[in-house]
């Protein structure tokens, strides 16, 4: 018997780094039978074979698709056309396209926002007695500058926020109004009338830039829209919420931060390595190749498992502490190879100030109760996180 490591329970607990830990230890490849899966898939864990899979001169492909489910038998349809699962001159272009609207150079227009929506989230914990932070605070950051990035006019934004949630809660039943399918067509019937709004009407945001690239067809400015919505979203914010989950879990951190603030990208850093919110990659052999002397076959599915890659003794000593001081820190948080994430610039922004703020003013994160993680293999995220703040 093999463990379907896909099975999304598995992630429901701290256990998980337990079993990550002796996978690490063992130098693990596991084979998981069909099961979540269709056709099975091996599994990588640590930092040398993630990176090795992830490697630009690597024989894998991410165009049947990136995550658990995808596979050369089972390919995502949007492969090829999506920025996430496309490959070569096709993936260098729309990198090109997308890639300026989500850099640094973005910066100094985005401060404003983020300063202005950090402010609003540091009034509203001031204002509450307890708050969870996974349903109220960790959202709303990146879906305010992601929307900017797209386009999405303000009086829009709840209501994409509140699509984005329902689509991404996994299994989880605090967002059982939909099913996540019926968020995400939402989501797209929603890019449809965007995407004819600035057909009319083109503005300096990342729509129009695209609409405005004779190669692409409207479906492919829409699924890549959706790609930059999931991405912006859907990994930030649980690194926003992990970052609370942090400074309740080592007081001395954000101790630390407020008389120390050049610590602030380091912490930023840690955050990133500590919550691992992009759990998973998928990629599929182009070849017969091996990875760390174990076989793999032209069309099997590789899984690297990015959330212990960054928990490899290795190369974080006492990898599961919270450290807002570690260096040199090689996470893999954001990737690595040709699909290093293309947001990191900005997930970095708004952690940065978030951190910035936070260690200004607070004294103290005193986590209530138990912390809840959501039933996903995608996401190593929060389903709740109830704290309250203690001020300076």
């Amino acid at each position: 018997m093999t463990l379907d490591l896909a099975h999304p329970d598995l992630y429901t607990t701290d256990a998980r780094f337990d079993m990550w830990q002796e996978y690490l230890r063992s130098d693990a490849k596991l084979w998981s039978e069909p099961g979540i899966s269709p056709s099975g898939f091996w599994s990588v864990f640590s930092h040398q074979d993630v990176s090795t899979v992830l490697s630009p001169k690597s024989p894998f492909t991410s165009e049947y698709g990136m995550m658990l489910g995808f596979d050369a038998e089972h390919a995502d349809h949007s492969g090829g056309r999506m920025l996430v699962v496309s490959e070569g001159s096709w993936h260098s272009a729309l990198k090109r396209l997308i890639g300026p609207f989500l850099s640094r150079l973005r910066a100094p227009e985005l401060q404003s926002v983020l300063r202005e929506e950090v402010g609003q989230i540091i009034g509203r914990l001031r204002s509450e007695d307890s708050t969870d932070i996974a349903l109220s605070v960790g959202p709303r950051l990146p879906a305010a500058i992601v929307c900017e990035v797209i386009g999405v006019p303000l009086s829009e934004r709840e209501q994409l926020i509140e699509l984005t949630n329902h689509a991404f809660g996994g299994e989880e039943s605090s967002f059982d109004k939909m099913t996540p399918a019926e968020a995400h067509t939402e989501i797209l019937f929603y890019f449809h009338e965007l995407i004819e709004r600035r057909q009319k009407e083109p503005g300096p945001d990342l729509v129009s830039a695209l609409l405005a690239d004779s190669r692409l067809s409207t479906e492919d400015v829409l699924v890549n829209c959706d790609n930059v919505l999931i991405g912006g979203n859907e990994t930030t914010r649980h690194s926003i919420t992990g970052a609370f989950h942090a400074f309740s879990a080592y007081p001395g951190a954000l101790a630390a931060l407020h008389a120390d603030p050049g610590l602030t990208e380091r912490a930023v850093e840690e955050v990133v390595r500590w919550t691992s919110p992009a759990a998973h990659v998928l990629r599929v052999a182009t070849e017969d190749c091996e990875i760390g002397g174990q076989q793999i076959r032209e069309g099997q599915a590789v899984v690297a498992w990015l959330a212990a890659a960054n928990r490899d003794e290795r190369l974080f000593p006492d990898p599961h502490r919270f450290d807002p001081d570690r260096a040199p820190n090689r996470h893999l948080g954001f990737g690595t190879g040709p699909h290093h994430c293309l947001g990191a610039a900005l997930a970095r922004l708004e952690l940065h100030e978030l951190i910035r703020q936070l260690a200004l003013e607070a004294r103290a994160v005193e986590a209530d109760g138990r912390i809840q993680w959501m039933r996903s293999n995608l996401v190593q995220g929060y389903s709740h996180l109830e704290v309250t703040m203690h001020w300076h």
